[in-house]
């Protein structure tokens, strides 16, 4: 499969399709938005929102969350913000999410079902990786929004002035419903 995409790819290039797409590397909305891998959403989610090509950051990640304050999203959110002048935070998570409900035990099974080791699996844990608690998935999609704008909004290294606003998408209609932040 790989294959089918590098040859479509030079024909791409040949035929100077890259033209419609050229742009820079600052989003012109001043937007980064952080959602979800998932394949329902790569041209629904732009579409539905009325984005083209170098609009917006766009953060993609299993289940569309901020899990760690110090991890990879963050860090992109980081950069976007000091480097490339983004001024407002979308977290958009989506119905019937796969990373919902997904169960840590399962996904290990799987692994050792393709060959990963029992020995590689304990020296994870070995070197204090929670692998149970790190694969684990959300069991409440608007909850796990709501923490993920709770941490970047309360982040030490995220400026005050920054807008971070949360939503869930329908993963058919690509409508948006905005996730207010619970009343502590």
């Amino acid at each position: 499969m790989i294959d089918e995409l590098i040859t479509y790819n030079r024909t791409f290039v040949e035929n100077k399709g890259y033209e419609k797409y050229i742009t820079n590397k600052y989003p012109d909305k001043k937007i980064a938005i952080v959602t979800c891998m998932d394949t329902r959403l790569i041209e629904l989610l732009p579409a539905a929102l009325g984005l083209k090509n170098g609009d917006v950051k766009m953060i993609k990640n299993a289940g569309g969350t901020i899990t760690h304050p110090f991890g990879s999203a963050m860090r992109s959110l980081l950069v976007a913000i000091y480097e490339l002048g983004v001024e407002e935070v979308m977290i958009v998570g989506h119905t019937d999410c796969g990373v919902q409900h997904m169960d840590s035990e399962i996904m290990l099974r799987h692994m050792k079902e393709r060959g990963v080791s029992e020995d590689h699996i304990e020296m994870m844990e070995y070197c204090d990786v929670n692998l149970r608690s790190w694969l684990s998935g959300f069991s409440d999609t608007e909850e796990a929004v709501q923490k993920s704008v709770h941490l970047v909004k309360h982040h030490p290294l995220i400026p005050a002035d920054i807008k971070v606003r949360g939503f869930i998408m329908d993963s058919i209609t690509g409508r948006l419903n905005e996730i207010q932040e619970p009343v502590n």
